[in-house]
């Protein structure tokens, strides 16, 4: 090989390495779960032996900051016939990135475990339907779908 060839074959490399630094330099900092993983607090509050079902009309959608714990999540204000009661649906980052979308004045049905959460009681949804189509959040062991890559 000549110096020009080798010439050549180092400079495609360093044009290859910078191309490829400037494609993966968004993803730098995004690591771990934001606090969403199997092991925190917050999934640990998940008890498959409470799972209910229960039947409402959402009454209002938010992105809700915790104070401490996880991440942005996505709850809902569920309104059933003994009264209205948060759920908890999942991270903001893996909710929006959904087909699925879940509005005010939506007739849902959701299935997940009936939690204390900061002094208040809530549902941490496992499944919500909403007519034919069906958001599936947790498995029958409380394992969050967006936790299931690891496995």
């Amino acid at each position: 090989m000549t110096t020009r060839n080798v010439s050549v074959v180092v400079t495609s490399l360093l044009a290859l390495t910078i191309t490829a630094s400037a494609y993966a330099a968004p993803w730098q900092g995004w690591r771990g779960s934001g606090g969403w993983g199997m092991n925190g607090a917050y999934q640990r509050l998940y008890d498959p032996a409470k799972v209910e079902t229960v039947t409402g009309e959402v009454v209002k959608v938010e992105v809700v900051s915790a104070r401490k714990g996880p991440g942005n999540g996505v709850h809902l204000q569920l309104k059933t016939d003994q009264g209205t009661i948060p759920v908890h649906i999942g991270p903001a980052w893996f909710v929006e990135r959904l087909d699925a979308k879940i509005e005010k004045g939506d007739r849902v049905e959701v299935k997940g475990a009936r939690v204390d959460f900061e002094g208040k009681p809530a549902i941490i949804a496992a499944e919500v339907k909403k007519g034919d189509a069906v958001l599936q959040l947790r498995d029958a062991a409380g394992v969050p779908v967006w936790a299931g890559w690891r496995r």
